[in-house]
């Protein structure tokens, strides 16, 4: 499975601009891995994320930090289907995040499943909610 064209490396070009996007918010310093595929959905975006933290971080750590960002929503629910899917979350402007545990594969490491509706939760909704952080703390 696989977005776009592959390049010389086994990448593909989605995977390679998933990378690229990745340093440029978060620091050249950042090491990104990305497996990128299509699958037959009507909207929406997902993501298995697996990050390693430079200090201790647990799935209550995270879950707190979350729970206080604007524009995000973790869900908890007591069931064994504790997760969110694109269907579910359609005409949301929040980012959803479930799933959130340990990955013991590495220290300090989080593995977690967020889901957006890009059509609303895009490029445009965050350029304008930067927008109002900006005009609020700056201007």
């Amino acid at each position: 499975p696989h977005i776009d064209v592959f390049m010389d490396d086994g990448s593909t070009k989605e995977e390679w601009k998933m990378m690229v996007e990745t340093k440029k918010i978060m620091g050249t310093d950042i090491k990104v891995s990305a497996s990128c595929v299509r699958v037959p959905v009507f909207i929406g975006h997902a993501e298995a994320v697996h990050a390693e933290f430079a200090d201790e971080m647990t799935p209550k750590i995270a879950r707190a930090a979350w729970k206080k960002a604007p524009g995000i929503t973790v869900i908890e629910r007591e069931s064994e289907m504790e997760y969110v899917t694109p269907a579910e979350i359609a005409g949301e402007d929040d980012v959803f995040i479930s799933r959130i545990r340990q990955d013991i594969s590495v220290d300090n490491g989080l593995a977690f499943w967020c889901v957006a509706d890009n059509v609303r939760k895009g490029a445009a909704l965050n350029a304008v909610q930067i927008a109002e952080i900006l005009a609020q703390k700056y201007l």
